[in-house]
């Protein structure tokens, strides 16, 4: 096995134990780079002297015992909307050209802190404002979608060009790359990671959270993320936690929802399998199954848009009025459908998400996690605008990958998508696992139990 190949929990106690060097774990990430970035245009750009140099700081570190934890000499991927002094952040857009951040953003000062190197940045949809990332293939077939609007990021994991990397998630847009590219990702609760130095798409639905190989690997970059910052409104005060699971996999007295309404309506059929398949296996491990109603389903989609639209339409006033050609056709039109929307619907928007939040927290007080498909079918064809459902219903492809995430977004509940399988042509399938608010211990739980009961994966074979 390459140190590329290695998952970040696999790769600290490695470096921990002095059997691999921060330099060749980043040496090998950096030649897995120039091997396949052509291929999949994960990255907008890649550091790779400044990340040469941070790996050989943090090997004199280590062996002068000055070992930092379990992120220490690891590379990462930072989606192109997180700052880092001195570089760019362009969002993946005209708009920014020229844009050089002045400090680092929280979350890129507590991994680096925590000895992470950085490898680059990656791509985003523009502005984060879709679910397919166009500039971006999938790692397991170019042809294909990554998913976005983090698919720069879920890319460069699954590939071996990153061993973690951040994403950020206002409808989707960690869990439906991670989904599609077969591996982990997590929207941890509302306010749990500070968005400092992070560019919003919509304030009230943006997070920010990993992507990585394993679920314990995601509780690793969790428990450095996490924590309170005054310059992020919405932060949260809460105690350090270490997230990672026991090693355990009994799931005896824990309750799983399994939703009758929503999360299985309108989905592929080889996705539906694989992901009962996996709830099943939830049960073999002591879990109890509990058929649950998914509350005000019917308003989901109207209140995503009700919020986002709004919210990204004042962040970007100012530039769509004065350089509305620099952006990309999909965008721009989203943000002018900003202007036809009055105040009252953004109101009606923000009373049904109040209504949604208490209807689910009466839904998790009867369980403790809910399980369901991640998206509603595997990576789409590159080309492929819409799919057509067996009951005659047509729909987008941004709006059918949307579904079945943004209720985590609307209500702020902390998600996790594992991977499940893959599909007849090899296309990987994901499993989400919704929680109550402050509930990644559980989740992490859950994902960890049963991804120790799997063969271990592989990554993608693009070559």
């Amino acid at each position: 096995m390459q140190p590329y190949e290695l998952s970040l929990a696999a790769a600290a106690d490695a470096i921990r134990a002095r059997r691999l060097s921060p330099v060749e774990l980043v040496d090998s990430v950096l030649d897995r780079i120039e091997k396949v970035e052509p291929h999949l245009g994960a990255y907008v750009t890649v550091t790779a002297e400044q990340a040469r140099r941070a790996a050989g700081e943090a090997e004199h570190e280590a062996a002068h015992g000055r070992y930092r934890g379990p992120l220490h000499g690891i590379p990462m991927g930072l989606k192109d909307l997180i700052d880092v002094a001195g570089m760019a952040t362009t969002a993946s857009s005209r708009v920014r050209a020229g844009h050089r951040a002045t400090a680092d953003s929280t979350v890129t000062a507590r991994l680096s802190a925590a000895g992470a190197v950085l490898l680059g940045k990656t791509h985003t949809h523009e502005f984060a404002f879709g679910l397919t990332t166009p500039q971006t293939r999938n790692a397991w077939d170019p042809g294909r979608v990554a998913g976005g609007s983090s698919g720069g990021s879920a890319v460069a994991v699954a590939s071996g060009t990153a061993t973690f990397a951040l994403g950020t998630d206002t409808g989707g847009s960690i869990r439906v790359p991670a989904a599609l590219n077969g591996v982990v990702g997590l929207k941890p609760t509302y306010g749990l990671v500070p968005r400092h130095g992070v560019t919003s798409l919509s304030w009230s639905l943006d997070h920010v959270g990993p992507i990585t190989r394993t679920v314990e690997d995601a509780a690793l970059v969790l428990t450095a993320l996490a924590g309170h910052d005054p310059r992020d409104p919405a932060s949260l005060s809460v105690p350090a936690t270490d997230y990672r699971p026991g090693a355990g996999t009994d799931l005896t007295g824990l309750r799983i929802g399994l939703p009758r309404t929503y999360y299985f309506d309108n989905v592929d059929p080889r996705m539906e399998s694989a992901v009962r398949q996996a709830i099943g296996q939830l049960e073999v491990l002591g879990a109890r199954l509990v058929e649950v109603d998914i509350p005000m389903t019917r308003y989901v989609q109207a209140t995503q848009w009700g919020l986002m639209v709004p919210e990204a339409g004042a962040y970007h006033e100012s530039s769509l009025r004065t350089v509305p050609e620099l952006y990309q056709d999909d965008v721009r039109i989203l943000l002018e459908a900003s202007e036809l929307m009055s105040a009252g619907d953004y109101v009606r928007a923000q009373r049904a998400r109040t209504l949604m939040r208490a209807e689910w927290a009466r839904l998790l007080d009867q369980v403790d996690v809910i399980a369901a498909p991640s998206v509603p079918m595997p990576a789409v064809g590159a080309d492929e605008e819409t799919v057509s459902w067996p009951d005659g219903t047509v729909e987008g492809v941004s709006d059918a990958y949307v579904r079945l995430s943004s209720p985590a977004n609307i209500t702020g509940l902390p998600a996790l998508t594992v991977p499940v399988g893959h599909d007849s042509v090899g296309m990987p399938i994901g499993m989400q696992l919704l929680g109550r608010p402050l509930g990644e211990p559980t989740l992490l739980r859950v994902g960890h139990a049963y991804e120790q009961t799997q063969p271990a994966r592989e990554l993608a074979t693009v070559a």
